[in-house]
């Protein structure tokens, strides 16, 4: 009997998951994909079924583990956002080459608008690159049946398939029918594949693996165009033929409550199905492409018809080109009247992002202020990404870059042999060991004169206070990749510790080589959760 349950996006994929017969979640937190992690590792039957539910380092070892689940036949689960699908992208690419034998989903978890993003991009374009199939759900009971549907299909066809969710799917919520724990489906038990050669990319095998894929890559698109998560709905007004993508067919719908007098085709499922998209075209001349992100259906469709279709959308602003849909900004592309509901408030005034009162990155940041801004106004500071990100903005402005995971000690080394000194880097606890640490190697390698600050909060702070997998142990892994002892300092980041902390810092940007300084303090919102429990 099913069961309704007021869900998240992220919970509802998770849920369908469990039920799906899961028996790992591999992921690295990530605004909007965390919640999908979390759920899992607070539910019960996850608990009960011994599914693996712990953070892994990052995106590429989640990647690479999951990919080894798989090869043992169990049917696991890949959850980052979407910048994240940058970093596994190594694996991910060579596991379209590699196929599955367990069920194996990819969700990827996109943030147009950036609200906590450092870029728009789509990750349906990796779908395309790698030759898999993508899932994109239209609301949060489709997200649930969905997952299911995919973990059956990558077994089905071998294949990983990527799942992707937008920030308003993600973090929105709805009634969702699921069923019962108890039916939920088995876990598989371990299996090898039965072709174990295809899983080397040797060239000469991956030569005959890859033509293979580009050849199920056609059984893909015919399984797009049949798909249930496809469907094109005729209506009786051809002045207008509408394709909506995920979440943008909820945001079409809530214009027309009552139906759409337009044809329309709404995808969830690609590759490119150009069977409906031309069925679409012999009853309508001009075609408005909705899809949350970038323009890639919009753009494909450009080469699909020989003469007299117009495709609008983005590329010819009826929609916007950037950020994120919504239903007015749809409704405007239709031509409709405004209902005048959403005027912008003259009364509500922007909030910018702040650290918290009481924070260690305060702290660190007021003292490397301090001795920066006096003794070395020709030096720069590199940062990276996290909540210290946030001493980008006034009062502090202590740092002058960031670009993406791990990026601060490689530009500051970087910076550093092009003559700029002194050359800091300042860089999280958890970006650290989820990609900082190479660069370090690197710093080490080269006796680069830099000046490492890792603010270490012991959780990762920014996703909402996950373990972070170099609790503890920051300074034994500093020193094992070669920084002299000598030069790993720590310090507590306090008000009454300013003397103390900006005697460090002067020193160790002194020592000509590489140093490490570790700001240690608990992170104000985990240590509430703790004193509270």
């Amino acid at each position: 009997m099913a069961r309704k349950k007021l869900l998240l996006g992220d919970e509802a994929l998770a849920l369908g998951a469990l039920h799906a017969g899961l028996s790992g979640v591999y992921a690295y937190p990530g605004t909007p994909s965390t919640e999908i992690t979390e759920f899992i590792q607070s539910y019960p039957l996850a608990a009960e079924r011994g599914v693996h539910r712990v953070w892994s380092a990052n995106e590429k070892t989640a990647m690479e583990e999951a990919l080894g689940m798989s090869f043992a036949g169990k049917r696991t689960l890949v959850c980052m956002k979407h910048v994240g699908m940058n970093v596994c992208a190594d694996p991910f690419m060579g596991s379209a080459t590699t196929g599955a034998n367990g069920g194996l989903v990819v969700a990827a978890c996109d943030d147009p608008s950036m609200h906590s993003s450092q870029n728009e991009q789509d990750s349906r374009f990796w779908g395309t690159f790698a030759l898999v199939p993508v899932f994109e759900p239209s609301s949060q009971q489709e997200t649930y049946e969905m997952v299911r549907h995919a973990f059956d299909y990558s077994e089905k066809r071998g294949i990983p398939v990527l799942m992707r969710l937008t920030t308003r799917m993600a973090h929105s919520r709805a009634a969702v029918e699921c069923i019962p724990d108890e039916e939920a489906a088995p876990q598989n038990g371990m299996k090898l594949p039965a072709n174990e050669r295809q899983w080397c990319t040797l060239p000469a095998n991956a030569r005959v693996r890859y033509a293979q894929l580009v050849k199920e890559y056609a059984v893909f698109e015919q399984d797009a165009v049949e798909s249930p998560f496809n469907r094109l709905v005729d209506g009786p007004d051809k002045s207008l033929g509408i394709i909506a993508c995920g979440i943008a067919y909820n945001y079409l719908m809530e214009n027309y409550p009552d139906g759409c007098p337009h044809p329309v085709l709404k995808i969830s499922q690609y590759p490119f199905p150009k069977k409906l998209i031309l069925k679409l075209a012999s009853m309508c001349k001009t075609i408005l492409v909705i899809e949350e992100g970038q323009p890639l259906l919009e753009e494909r469709m450009k080469g699909v018809f020989d003469t007299g279709i117009t495709v609008k959308g983005r590329l010819d602003g009826s929609l916007p080109r950037t950020g994120e849909l919504s239903p007015d900004c749809v409704r405007e592309a239709l031509g409709l009247p405004s209902p005048g509901l959403n005027a912008p408030s003259g009364v509500v005034v922007p909030r910018p992002p702040a650290l918290c009162k009481g924070c260690g990155h305060r702290d660190l940041f007021t003292a490397l202020n301090a001795v920066m801004k006096k003794d070395y106004p020709q030096g720069r500071a590199f940062s990276d990404i996290g909540c210290y990100t946030l001493g980008w903005l006034p009062p502090f402005e202590a740092i002058q870059t960031c670009v993406e995971m791990g990026a601060s000690i490689t530009m500051a080394q970087g910076a550093a042999f092009s003559g700029l000194w002194p050359a800091v880097a300042v860089i999280g606890d958890s970006t650290f060991t989820h990609s900082g640490m190479t660069g370090l190697l690197d710093a080490v390698n080269e006796k680069a004169d830099i000046t490492v600050c890792i603010s270490d909060n012991l959780t990762t702070g920014m996703t909402g206070g996950q373990d972070s997998a170099g609790t503890g142990r920051l300074e034994a892994i500093c020193e094992a990749l070669g920084v002299d002892p000598a030069h790993i300092r720590t310090f507590e980041p306090l008000p009454a510790n300013y003397p103390e902390m900006e005697r460090i810092l002067r020193e160790e940007i002194e020592y000509h080589g590489v140093s490490v300084i570790i700001s240690r303090r608990e992170c104000l919102q985990t240590l509430k959760r703790h004193l509270k429990k």
